[in-house]
Formats: C-alpha cells, sequence, structure tokens
C-alpha cells in the first residue's frame, strides 16, 4: 500500500511539469479555453479556413445587429407600450390624437443615434417599475420632455395658422423667443389626462377601448386659453416663464404643494380678465407689451360677437345672459381664464359624458352664475339681482 501511495504522490509530481497539450489536461481544461485551443489549432493558411471563417464571421454580425434592430424597433412601436396595464390611459389618448399614425419614440426621444441607446439604458428603470408597481402614475418630467427638435421633425415654423375658433398663432415668433412647443401644446396627444388625473393606478382599468372617447374629451387636446392668457400677462410684467423648465410640463398632481403654487387666485384672474377688457377698448392705446384681449389670438371675425357692439351692452346684458348662458360660458367660464385643470373624477365622466346637457333658459341659475364667475364679478358685485345691472 506505501509503495502505491509513493507511485500517486510521484504522479502528482510529473503532472505539474507534464506538457499542458496532454490528453488528460484537455479534458479538465473548461469550454472557453477548448474553444481557444481548437481555435489556434487551425491552419489559417489553407484557404478554405479562411473562408470559413469569414461566414462564421457574417453569419454573426447578422444575428448580432439584426436582433439588436429587432429589439429596438419592437420597442419602439406603440404596440409594445400598450403591453404594460398601466399604460392603457396614455395609449387610449394617443390612439384618439391626430399623432396616432407616428411612434411613440418619434415625440419622447430626441433625435439622434446617440439619444436613442441613452434612453433605451435609462428605460430599464421603467422595466422596474412595471414589477414593483411604483410610481401611481406616469408623470412628464422636466428632463424628459418633448423638445421643438422632435416637433421640427415634421412641422415647419413658418406657420401663421388660422384654426378652430379663428385661433391665430404666428409660431415662428414664439419659437425664436425660446418658448417650447409643448408649453402650449401640452395636450396635444394625451389629453393633459396627468393634470386631470386620470391615470392613476386606481383608473387602469376603465381605459378600456369602449370608454377612451368618452374620458379623453378633446377640448384637453388643443391649447389652453389659460396658458396663452397667463403667459402674456407675465410676459407684460417682465418675466420670461417659459424659461423655467417646470412651467413647460404639466403640474404633477404627486405633489400637492408644487400644484397648490400653480393655481390662479381668483383676485389674478380678475385681474387678467380686467386688462382683457382694457386692452379690447382701448385702441392702440394699451401699454401691454402683448395684449391680452380676445383680438391678440383670434380673427377679427369672432374675436367679439356683434351683440357686445351695441353702445348699452355692458349695462343691458342681463337678459341675454339668461336667455343664452351657455354660449358666455363657451368663452367666459372661468376655467378658461386659468392655466390650471382641475382634478376630474372618472366614474363621474363614464357616468354623464352620453348625457346632452341644454341649457334651458333660468333667472335663478344665471344670477348664480353671475354671482360666482370671476369674469362676471369683474365688473358687478355678487349683491347685484340681475346679471348685468
Amino acid at each position: 500500500m506505501g509503495r502505491v501511495s509513493n507511485v500517486a504522490i510521484w504522479g502528482k509530481k510529473e503532472n505539474k511539469d507534464a506538457d499542458p497539450e496532454t490528453r488528460e489536461n484537455r479534458k479538465k481544461a473548461g469550454p472557453i479555453r477548448s474553444l481557444w485551443q481548437k481555435f489556434r489549432g487551425i491552419d489559417w493558411k489553407n484557404p478554405v479556413n479562411k473562408w470559413k471563417l469569414l461566414f462564421v464571421s457574417l453569419v454573426g454580425c447578422i444575428v448580432v445587429f439584426g436582433g439588436g434592430y429587432g429589439v429596438l424597433s419592437f420597442t419602439n412601436s406603440p404596440s409594445f407600450c400598450s403591453n404594460c396595464h398601466e399604460m392603457a390611459p396614455e395609449y387610449s389618448t394617443f390612439t384618439a390624437s391626430a399623432h396616432n399614425q407616428i411612434s411613440c419614440v418619434q415625440c419622447h426621444i430626441k433625435p439622434g443615434t446617440i439619444n436613442m441607446l441613452t434612453h433605451k439604458v435609462k428605460s430599464l428603470k421603467e422595466v422596474y417599475y412595471h414589477v414593483t408597481g411604483v410610481p401611481k402614475q406616469i408623470v412628464q418630467t422636466e428632463e424628459e420632455a418633448v423638445s421643438n427638435g422632435n416637433c421640427q421633425q415634421c412641422h415647419s415654423l413658418n406657420r401663421v395658422v388660422t384654426g378652430p375658433n379663428g385661433l391665430k398663432v404666428d409660431h415662428q415668433k414664439h419659437i425664436k423667443e425660446g418658448i417650447p412647443c409643448i408649453t402650449c401644446h401640452s395636450g396635444v396627444v394625451h389629453a393633459q389626462i396627468a393634470a386631470r388625473e386620470l391615470n392613476v393606478e386606481k383608473n387602469h382599468d376603465a381605459w378600456t377601448k369602449q370608454n377612451a372617447d368618452k374620458l379623453i374629451e378633446k377640448k384637453f387636446m388643443q391649447p389652453n386659453m389659460g396658458t396663452c392668457i397667463d403667459c402674456h400677462n407675465k410676459v407684460n410684467n417682465g418675466e420670461k416663464p417659459w424659461e423655467e423648465p417646470s412651467y413647460n410640463v404639466p403640474v404633477n398632481p404627486e405633489e400637492p404643494d408644487k400644484k397648490e403654487n400653480e393655481k390662479t387666485s381668483p383676485e389674478e384672474t380678475q385681474k387678467v380678465i380686467l386688462e382683457a377688457l382694457k386692452s379690447n377698448t382701448e385702441a392702440n392705446g394699451s401699454k401691454l407689451k402683448i395684449p391680452v384681449g380676445c383680438s391678440t389670438c383670434h380673427s377679427k371675425d369672432i374675436s367679439v360677437p356683434k351683440n357686445h357692439l351695441t353702445a348699452e351692452f355692458n349695462k343691458n346684458h342681463g337678459t341675454e345672459a339668461v336667455s343664452q348662458l351657455n354660449q358666455c360660458l363657451s368663452c367666459h367660464e372661468d376655467s378658461k381664464w386659468s392655466r390650471e385643470i382641475s382634478k376630474q373624477d372618472i366614474k363621474t365622466l363614464l357616468k354623464y359624458s352620453d348625457v346632452t346637457k341644454k341649457y334651458v333658459p333660468n333667472l335663478a341659475t344665471a344670477k348664480e352664475e353671475a354671482n360666482n364667475n370671476t369674469f362676471c364679478k369683474s365688473c358687478h358685485s355678487t349683491t347685484s339681482s340681475k346679471p348685468g345691472t
């Protein structure tokens, strides 16, 4: 037994000094080392082997780059975004918007390959959010805001547009001032559902194909008149609000203090309304850098209704206010004169979306509106017995 033991010991010593290419060592080599040894053993002087290497390399490149391109293309498609349950509100509003023929990344990733790859790496956190269930609501941050470069891939700067409601906007002047497109067009695709708090976690199940049209409300996809008024008013006070990144994205409802600070007080709204009335009545006499009257943004044909031009309208419009209050509110509703958007209840929207509200002339209703509407209160007190008196 002792002799066998000595042989074994000497055998180990012999293995340490043995040729690394021995059959026993090749058995012990790992898979990577084995491949490398085989690769080194190839006769590269043989032209056939060189062609084999070229073919294998070509196939490898096709697999790697083709697979990578396929992954990028798939993750860039709206259908990929729709796979996540929490994206139902965003996907539903996208399909109902005028931008539903382009991919999400054309707006949400700045142009350029580097930006594309960088965004993909950063987006890995979305996988974490999907698994862990946070955040409760998807909101657009200042860092991820849609840039003018994205918009200009499709839209020209040389646009003086007269759109719905006789709206006239010189886009080139706004762009030259450095105003981001999203300052005015924040709801063009997703109908400002974050500001309305309709995309919180508890509401995801309500965003079905059948309910989408009831929840979107096209008016939230158009530029908000309150934003125009607020911005023009700030410019007249020597400010350039768009230079603050947070001004250009919707207020995050998950930051209650910030949302509260963004609210326009009734006194501020009243001041803006009075300035608007002043700039409308003073022909070229306003000292404002940018007037905030109707004619600033609307064409002359609809800027001021004809019945407003009668000599005694300011004193005697009560009767008309009662008879067509719904038309009055189409311009003079408080929410149209302020920038912020109020929170909405998704159940209420679904319940009453199909109900056509027809106004029936009613003195009590008109009087109540006059006492609570900031626009009305700009001219007469809440104690007036009749609108317009």
